[in-house]
């Protein structure tokens, strides 16, 4: 490994690659707030994000581009790459070939066996990969892998998650581009949320359905996509992605042969970090109004059910796990391997929208 012997109080030096949306509401706050990390340098050739970086940690060095990082490497114990996805696998080869531990933001890669290629360099090399899938800390999420670890559902039938916003004129930028290099649409984007999270929950898909379509005016990618995936296990996981949703459903609407859970509502942590709050305290927590209902029978609209207090968010418990990967104290919180699983659904589901068909994975 490079950079400075790992001890217990030695803090890892972090490298964070763009600092537009993900680098600075999500990754660098995170690693900030994180002990035994510190943000040592932001690579960014924006003028004007540069400035932002530096009146946000004024003791942050900024690079003009990635390759200032490949000559210190030795300075430096992790990089964290937040920029645009198209390049995301030549930026994070390039760190594993620099001899550093690489973060990257959701989705790892265009394709599949893009991802497992990393995964397979850094395994080759003695490096830890990991994807930031921070919607795993979600305080829904979290809340509802608990009632399921519980068995307050029973065994569950079907899994409906929900990832919609209103947003009826497009912004434009690569996210919303349709140019196959920019990796845009909600697909690879929010549908990277909730594909992950159905996984993590319910197993490995076996088939998968979609329906893909571009609505607003204007736009050039998917903008309103559903997926339906059967589990090896039998659940059928229905998942929502869409920007054009003027009546937003149930985040989760998850029915068990014994209960269902309800829950409407995105966790909180991203608000808050837009706002410019940082972790601590509450951290997290949201009101009473807001938590989930479980029950049998009834409408949770007209308050069927019971209430079940969600747990709260918990984005900071990736970098701390990060921190504990890189020092040999816990394991990679999410693996490539997992995110090219991932991967393999989000391309299937590509293909059965463009042809109509329903797609086989095994």
């Amino acid at each position: 490994m490079t950079g400075t012997p790992r001890t217990p109080r030695t803090p890892l030096r972090v490298g964070l690659v763009g600092y537009g949306l993900a680098g600075s509401v999500f990754h660098a706050p995170l690693i900030t707030a994180t002990d035994g990390l510190v943000l040592d340098t932001v690579v960014t050739g924006d003028a004007e994000r540069r400035a932002q970086a530096l009146a946000e940690y004024p003791d942050v060095r900024i690079a003009a581009s990635a390759d200032e990082l490949w000559a210190r490497a030795d300075e430096l114990d992790l990089i964290v790459v937040a920029s645009p996805n198209k390049t995301h696998v030549p930026l994070a080869t390039a760190a594993l070939n620099a001899g550093l531990p690489v973060v990257v933001d959701k989705p790892i890669a265009g394709t599949a066996a893009e991802a497992r290629a990393l995964a397979a360099l850094a395994e080759g090399r003695g490096l830890l990969l990991s994807v930031f899938q921070n919607r795993r800390w979600d305080n829904d999420f979290r809340t509802l892998s608990a009632l399921l670890a519980d068995g307050a559902l029973g065994d569950v039938q079907r899994f409906e998650s929900r990832f919609e916003r209103w947003r009826p004129r497009p912004k434009g930028g690569w996210r919303e581009s349709g140019a196959p290099e920019e990796i845009g649409g909600l697909l690879y984007d929010l549908g990277s949320h909730v594909v992950d999270q159905a996984l993590v929950l319910f197993g490995p898909a076996v088939q998968v359905y979609a329906e893909s379509d571009v609505r607003r005016a204007g736009a050039a990618a998917d903008d309103d996509t559903f997926i339906a995936l059967t589990h090896a296990n039998g659940v059928r996981s229905h998942l929502y992605v869409s920007a054009t949703a003027a009546q937003l459903g149930p985040r989760f609407r998850v029915l068990g042969e014994r209960a269902g859970y309800v829950k409407y509502g995105l966790d909180p942590q991203e608000a808050a970090l837009r706002e410019g709050r940082r972790p601590g305290g509450s951290w997290g927590e949201e009101p009473e109004a807001l938590w989930g209902r479980l029950g049998a029978g009834e409408s949770p609209l007209t308050g069927g059910g019971e209430p079940v207090e969600s747990l709260p968010g918990d984005y900071p418990a990736y970098y701390a796990a990060i921190a504990a990967a890189l020092r040999d104290e816990g394991p990679n919180p999410v693996p490539a391997q997992e995110a090219a699983a991932a991967l393999d659904v989000l391309e299937a589901a590509r293909r059965s929208a463009r042809e109509g068909v329903t797609v086989r994975l095994g």
